[in-house]
């Protein structure tokens, strides 16, 4: 099959909702490399909260996740929703506390653009919500054709 061949059929798939698969290894490699920095930044920070290692765990439950949907569609359907939904829901609780950490800061937020810039991230936390919705979404996308 030629480049073209692949290329042609990976848009005719997504064109015809067919992502399934695709959608749920970048959710996995996703969470592989979102813990990966969640770990060294929160390291940096000293992990003074115990709830700092909550994404650090749930970066190779999404991966497994992910792989597993990748292989099954029974798990794209089940266990890629369930763990993309926690980290979904993880990265919105991550905000929250990053905005709390903001106002905690001397100043708060009426130094709001020194707080923010030395402050905890306030954006990170929703890039790691975008990596659950893309397992979210792969949960309900069909699987991938198998041929032209």
């Amino acid at each position: 099959m030629a480049v073209t061949d692949v290329i042609g059929l990976a848009v005719r798939n997504v064109r015809t909702g067919r992502f399934q698969r695709s959608l749920a290894l970048a959710t996995g490699v996703g969470s592989v490399i979102t813990a990966a920095e969640i770990y060294l930044e929160h390291d940096r920070a000293g992990f003074g909260n115990r709830v700092m290692w909550w994404p650090v765990w749930l970066g190779p439950v999404g991966a497994a996740a992910g792989v597993a949907g990748a292989l099954s569609p029974r798990a794209a359907r089940t266990l890629l929703p369930i763990a993309s939904a926690s980290i979904v829901a993880n990265g919105l609780q991550g905000t929250w506390l990053h905005v709390r950490g903001v106002a905690e800061k001397p100043g708060g937020w009426e130094m709001a653009r020194y707080n923010i810039e030395m402050g905890p991230p306030l954006f990170a936390p929703l890039l790691m919500s975008l990596v659950g919705g893309m397992g979210l979404v792969a949960a309900v996308l069909r699987r991938e054709s198998p041929d032209a």
